[in-house]
């Protein structure tokens, strides 16, 4: 008994000063005699006197001081179970307050709870640690749960306890690390922190990892914030979701920083509310599929745009509240826009206030100095060999899909992730086998793939990954990261590259523009023109483009034009669509008055008609196997920096004709190989005037026999300097009434207002029939027209040339002349077929335009006195 007494006092003493790890060992209710009586202890310092009173019955019974500051206790003689209480103190100046006992309560962690944190697998994680409003036996309050297991003591404070760490110390759950404290009363709106005592006895003060919403910056304590009450209405989006397979879907995403898309006159920033409905209708206006948001998760530093996150659960308090950003992903959803989110498990900033050294110690980072610091940004990489930081971060990963209902995540940096030697020069320590392959977080990221995917259906989870790593959206069980896409980097540094380079000088540049269809497909990519591309003296878009001003539109007119057109899911930065002048700054707005200039007017249109276009055509979308879905044409003219190529809808058959012209040059009756014997529509021109183009235009152009391009057919069109066409086959036989995408007249460019997205681009669509049989050789033999013959069989069958007055062969081979398909190495030529063997002359006809160099106009006179021949 004496020993019991001594130990009693020494864990007063340990209350006292602010170091007892288990403070529910002596405070709150405890029975006494094998449950006579019970005797209940209260700590609060600053009391003269305490009562408790019985909330049931309102009995009360006083408390008596016990000798150590702020230590009250009192036994109960009338009642042998436990009840609920409140106590009432007063201190020496008469002032009185009430409040329920917290040490009253029992743990509400279970041990399968427990053990389910303990090995990383406890998916809810983000409801059970954080500070909650719960109910525990009819009485509402917050419970406040941390890990932190090398801190001696953990305290909450706040409001509510004038930031006194002695007032609510932590019960410590053996064996996890996990500290909890269940306090009755407590409002929404309170701030809080962690009062944590390492053990070297230095006191540090933490805002929660897990809190749901924070002070605004530069302030950084936690809020209490009840997560029960908002009422979801995108029940129909939602559902349909579940059903989704993005990767066989039109995707076209908006990325989106808040805080600059636009800012009120006095510079404050729009609410989450605020540009809900303005950012829904301009992304629904504009035609694209998904907003992607940067900058959501807390951060304290507005520099960094987002990108070094201290607060993973929740949105940052800029611009609202956490049910004010659920209003805003309600009304994409229901304007039927998708919202994709930045999400940062890469690495995380060295604020104290944060996660460094949390609880005196390495705990989310790496105890090794060197493997936990990242010299690329001065930041800490996280320990993905952790069950409980791993956790962490998936739990983190499925609050933003499950309660906020994100439809998917961007990871950031994941390059960063997986090569221990990233940024740093070969100073590295290996992997167990010796490698720079960061197993434990290629682990992390293949548990987050799979475990989001199963538990959140039809969702995206990209990839920012900049290197050639193997198999990045490939499932985990086909020995893939378990990525849904991956951003296309390659392609984007090429295009760029290719796209600032002269005109004149493309020819030798011609590889970047055509390498990136070698591997188009071995992943799902998103192209991807972000703002990283728009920033630290890169250049905006426009200015990125080589030329006078007009042939800078035109480029940026023809670059997006290959970008929509080329396969892949599309991404383009906030800004961009209307050739933002200045490089994006996260502190200003942006540009809006560049609409009332017609340029800007019609780049902006061109972007809209361009999504408009891509996502009612199934060919531009499709994945299909790969190459089925695309064909070059010719992709092989790096003198005029022409590319053309098909884009085939697999399961009708239907195919887009596609040409680009990368040089300031004109050319009228250029011959393109097609597939089809029809009138090819002209659904999009670069060049039209809505866009800000000299209006040469091609409107319905007749195939014709003429074989081209290793194909039995061709058309002869205008190709304009600096731009980008799309064709589409009409047939006769239509059956079904839809629209299509048509080109705008002169009138309808006069009506593009400076507003945002005011003009719709006029659709009209038609159903094809079945494309032709494909063509297996460059040797082309068709049919005769009217009378019935049959088709060579073989390449060394001999025929005689015949011609009638109603029969004509083409093609065939004589016992003196093989047949030739001459490639349009000079697409810029009129060839003109003769039906006998006599040569074909090739004339060239340039077209007076304003975009014609001085360079290009020699080219193309040097280019005229050519004679080329070519045998029947």
């Amino acid at each position: 008994m004496e020993n019991d007494n001594v130990l009693m006092e020494k864990q007063f003493e340990l209350l006292e000063q602010g170091t007892l790890a288990t403070p529910h060992s002596i405070l709150g209710p405890h029975l006494l005699n094998q449950g006579e009586k019970q005797i209940i202890r209260v700590f609060c310092p600053g009391a003269k006197q305490i009562a408790v009173v019985d909330l049931k019955d309102e009995k009360n019974y006083p408390l008596y001081f016990k000798g150590y500051q702020g230590l009250f206790e009192g036994v109960i003689e009338d009642k042998q179970e436990k009840f609920l209480y409140k106590l009432i103190c007063e201190d020496d100046e008469g002032h009185t307050w009430s409040y329920i006992d917290p040490y009253q309560f029992d743990s509400t962690f279970t041990e399968d709870g427990l053990y389910l944190f303990g090995i990383g697998k406890d998916y809810e994680i983000y409801d059970k640690l954080g500070a909650h409003f719960i109910e525990v036996n009819g009485v509402e309050g917050v419970r406040f749960a941390l890990w932190a297991p090398h801190a001696k003591r953990v305290s909450v404070i706040g409001d509510f306890n004038n930031w006194d760490g002695r007032r609510h110390p932590m019960r410590q759950i053996a064996n996890q690390g996990i500290w909890e404290l269940f306090v009755p009363g407590l409002a929404e709106g309170d701030f809080y922190k962690f009062e944590l005592r390492t053990k070297t006895g230095e006191l540090l003060y933490k805002t929660d990892p897990y809190a749901n919403y924070y002070e605004v910056r530069p302030n950084n304590a936690a809020v209490v914030y009840d997560m029960r009450k908002y009422k979801w209405k995108d029940t129909k989006w939602m559902n349909a979701r579940t059903k989704k397979a993005p990767y066989k879907e039109a995707v076209s995403i908006y990325e989106v920083h808040i805080g600059s898309w636009k800012k009120h006159d006095n510079g404050e920033f729009y609410t989450y509310r605020e540009a809900a409905d303005e950012l829904a209708h301009y992304v629904k206006e504009m035609g694209y599929t998904h907003v992607e948001l940067m900058g959501i998760v807390e951060y304290p530093f507005d520099g960094s745009w987002g990108y070094q996150v201290t607060g993973y659960f929740a949105p940052t308090s800029r611009y609202g509240s956490p049910d004010d950003f659920r209003y805003f992903v309600e009304t994409m959803h229901k304007n039927n826009i998708g919202v994709l989110l930045d999400w940062v498990p890469a690495h995380f900033p060295k604020d104290a206030f944060a996660l460094e050294k949390f609880d005196g110690e390495a705990l989310y980072e790496k105890a090794n100095e060197k493997e936990a610091w990242h010299p690329h940004w001065g930041t800490l990489i996280f320990d993905y060999g952790k069950p409980q930081v791993s956790l962490f971060l998936i739990g983190s990963a499925l609050s933003w899909l499950e309660r906020y209902h994100i439809d998917g995540l961007r990871v950031d940096a994941v390059a960063s992730m997986l090569y221990l030697d990233y940024g740093r020069e070969g100073d590295f320590i290996p992997n167990r086998y010796g490698g720079k392959e960061n197993l434990e977080a290629i682990a992390f990221l293949k548990q987050l793939n799979e475990v989001a995917y199963s538990r959140v259906p039809g969702i995206m989870m990209i990839a920012e990954e900049s290197t050639a790593w193997p198999k990045v959206s490939y499932a985990v069980s086909e020995g893939g990261l378990g990525f849904g896409f991956k951003w296309n980097m390659g392609w984007m540094n090429d295009f760029l590259s290719y796209m600032k380079t002269p005109p004149a000088d493309r020819t030798r540049e011609h590889g970047k523009i055509t390498f990136s269809l070698m591997y188009a497909f071995s992943e799902n990519f998103i192209q991807v023109l972000s703002h990283d591309e728009v920033v630290h003296g890169k250049a905006s878009m426009i200015y990125k483009m080589p030329g006078e001003r007009l042939e800078k539109f035109a480029h940026l007119r023809a670059a997006y034009g290959y970008m929509y057109a080329h396969p892949g899911k599309k991404m383009l930065f906030m800004g961009d669509e209307f050739a933002q002048t200045k490089e994006w700054n996260e502190a200003v707005a942006l540009d809006w008055d560049l609409l009332n200039d017609k340029e800007h007017q019609g780049i902006l249109a061109w972007v809209k008609a361009l999504n408009k276009l891509y996502t009612s055509e199934k060919a531009l979308w499709e994945t299909g196997n790969g190459y089925e879905n695309f064909e070059w044409i010719d992709c092989e003219n790096r003198e005029q920096s022409i590319i053309s190529f098909l884009r085939r809808n697999v399961e009708t058959g239907e195919e887009l004709v596609v040409v680009i012209n990368f040089k300031t040059a004109s050319y009228t009756d250029y011959r393109i190989g097609v597939p089809t014997l029809a009138n090819y529509e002209e659904l999009l021109n670069s060049d039209a005037a809505l866009y800000g183009g000299s209006n040469a235009l091609n409107g319905v152009v007749k195939a014709t026999e003429t074989g081209w391009h290793g194909r039995p057919y061709s058309i002869e069109i205008t190709i304009p300097p600096l731009s980008m066409m799309v064709f589409k086959a009409k047939k006769k036989s239509v059956k079904k009434n839809t629209k299509s995408v048509k080109l705008a007249t002169d009138k309808e460019m006069k009506e593009v207002a400076t507003e945002v997205v005011e003009n719709a681009i006029p659709a009209k669509k038609t159903i094809q029939s079945k494309k032709d049989k494909e063509i297996e050789k460059a040797v082309v033999r068709p049919k005769t027209k009217e009378t019935k013959t049959k088709e060579t069989k073989t390449k060394e069958t001999k025929t005689k040339e015949t011609k009638t007055k109603d029969t004509k062969t083409k093609d065939t081979k004589t016992k003196d002349t093989k047949t030739k398909v001459t490639k349009s190495k000079e697409p810029e030529t009129k060839v003109k077929q003769q039906a006998s063997n006599k040569t074909e002359e090739i004339i060239v006809k340039e077209k007076a335009s304003p975009l014609v160099s001085t360079e290009e106009k020699k080219t193309a006179g040097k280019t005229k006195k050519n004679v080329s021949k070519a045998k029947k």
